[in-house]
């Protein structure tokens, strides 16, 4: 760090203290810009205000520090990921006797509020994890998970679903949706408005839907021994198999979401390795296929974290649940953590019921092998967009390969998929028949937004547009749209899903019977 440039970052810093400090002797110090102190109890409170105004003023010192700082992109990065964690555990909203809205509460309840607080907190504490929303308001195959269909085949390591028609016609090729496995496939099917499986279904397309196992402790070994080549194999060409059995269709559209997708590709590229070719299409929705830029989440990877992972569960166990929603959530900790901290603990409010949240909370455990797997070979050192792509068994992986239409989703003001390298995906794949949208919003806000609340827009471009060479190019050129970007990707799907025929009212078939009604059995195992 330069010597006199940090000599001048402390007098700036003093000089601005100071100025705090006369502003708050006079009355005169204005509303602080963090949305967190907006409540009218900051403004009210002298003291309370001046932490506040310090802390923001700590907080942009530290940034200003770190610019100074001479330090590889990837120790930078980190400093800047730690600093982010510091400043917001000691924001005063997180400590009652900084907080005045938390005093107030306590004042106005005559202590309830903060025995309700203790309670919330011992409850979170017997779960494991923050509460970010009422729970209680919440059932699956009740009010989320609601589109009726039925489970036709089952293996140790999915569901397959076939939803029923509500159309009296039907396209003849289906659609098959990998969800993520982690978490539940259920973000697609919230609640009648805002389900993206009820839309495609009301649309008058064959839906089937691959409900993920959320393995346990007392699960079989062999099922905690799963790893990236048996969620291909057993997984995704298997619900394939049997969605075209079903259909009694040659190929059948598919769509992968986050994880999902990065799993359907690679599926249908060990397909066409091994002579086949299923998929009349492939949808990816804030997908990643070349791994170059991770975003935040690149401060968890190095070879050491990697190796570590690998001694840990390389060869079997689960990683928890819990762990995947904490890394999750730290991501964005004064939306998902420390919010709740201040409200649900210091303030004993209940969260409003949100169904987003909901999903949010219910959590799955991935097998060990799986997770070390895709750790190494994506996140570390980025193999499936490797020339001549990667090795399972006999056959290889090469998504150079696949050429098929594919239409791309990315969200602007995604953490975990950046849309840029959502954007990178197409580099990945042969140059035919593509189609890139940029949504707005974030990971999930961003891809579930129904057409009919008339929320938020999205990006497309025109085919000449369609050639630039870089996401910032593509967007300099692109066109906003307002609204839902469902309408967009179902115009582009329908050409693709052949002739309409009568709907069968009836589900699954001699071979593969019914064997429960939607949601199945899967989704409803809790990961504690």
């Amino acid at each position: 760090m330069d010597p006199a440039r940090f000599a001048e970052l402390q007098t700036s810093y003093t000089r601005q203290w100071q100025k705090l400090w006369e502003q708050a002797q006079c009355g005169k110090l204005p509303a602080p810009r963090d949305r967190r102190f907006a409540d009218a109890a900051w403004q009210q409170n002298p003291v309370a205000l001046f932490n506040a105004h310090v802390w923001e003023l700590g907080v942009k010192a530290m940034r200003d520090m770190l610019e100074l700082t001479e330090l590889e992109p990837a120790q930078r990065e980190r400093l800047d990921f730690s600093l982010m964690q510091w400043a917001e555990a000691m924001s005063p909203t997180n400590y009652l006797m900084l907080n005045p809205q938390a005093l107030q509460a306590m004042v106005d309840s005559g202590g309830q509020s903060l025995l309700q607080g203790m309670f919330n907190f011992m409850a979170d504490l017997q779960k494991g994890r923050l509460t970010q929303t009422d729970e209680s308001q919440f059932e699956l195959g009740r009010n989320v998970a609601t589109t009726a269909g039925a489970v036709v085949y089952q293996n140790d390591i999915f569901q397959l679903i076939q939803y029923a028609p509500t159309t009296t016609m039907v396209h003849a090729v289906p659609l098959l949706i990998v969800p993520p496995c982690i978490n539940k496939y259920y973000v697609l099917d919230l609640q009648e408005g805002n389900s993206f499986v009820r839309h495609a279904v009301d649309q008058g397309i064959a839906v089937y839907l691959m409900s993920w196992r959320n393995p346990q402790p007392d699960d079989p070994p062999g099922v905690q021994a799963l790893d990236w080549q048996d969620y291909l194999e057993q997984g995704v060409l298997e619900a394939i198999r049997v969605t075209q059995e079903l259909s009694g269709q040659g190929k059948i559209n598919t769509l992968g979401f986050c994880i999902g997708g990065t799993l359907l590709a690679s599926a249908l590229a060990l397909a066409r390795d091994k002579g086949e070719d299923p998929a009349a299409s492939m949808t990816l929705l804030t997908t990643m296929l070349d791994f170059s830029d991770v975003g935040v989440l690149n401060v968890f990877i190095d070879e050491a974290h990697v190796a570590f992972r690998e001694w840990q569960l390389g060869n079997g166990g689960l990683l928890d649940a819990r762990e995947l929603a904490s890394t999750f959530s730290f991501l964005r900790p004064a939306e998902l953590v420390w919010n709740y901290v201040s409200s649900n603990y210091l303030q004993g409010k209940t969260p409003p019921a949100f169904d987003l949240l909901y999903w949010n909370s219910d959590g799955t455990h991935l097998p060990g092998p799986f997770f070390a797997w895709y750790l190494r070979n994506t996140y570390l050192e980025n193999r499936l967009v490797q020339p001549g792509g990667m090795a399972f068994g006999d056959h290889r992986a090469d998504l150079a390969r696949l050429e098929l239409p594919v239409y791309v989703y990315g969200s602007r003001d995604d953490h975990i998929v950046p849309w840029q390298s959502a954007y990178a995906s197409l580099r990945a794949l042969p140059a035919a028949r593509h189609r890139f949208v940029l949504g707005a919003s974030g990971h999930i806000a961003g891809v579930i937004n129904p057409p009919a609340k008339q929320r938020r827009n999205y990006w497309v471009a025109d085919d000449a547009a369609a050639e630039a060479d870089s996401a910032e190019q593509w967007l300099a050129r692109a066109r906003s749209v307002p609204g839902s970007w469902w309408p967009d990707w179902m115009d582009w799907l329908k050409p693709l899903s052949g002739p309409r025929k009568r709907a069968k009212r009836t589900l699954g078939h001699a071979r593969y019977p019914v064997l429960e009604a939607a949601p199945g059995s899967y989704v409803k195992v809790r990961a504690g």
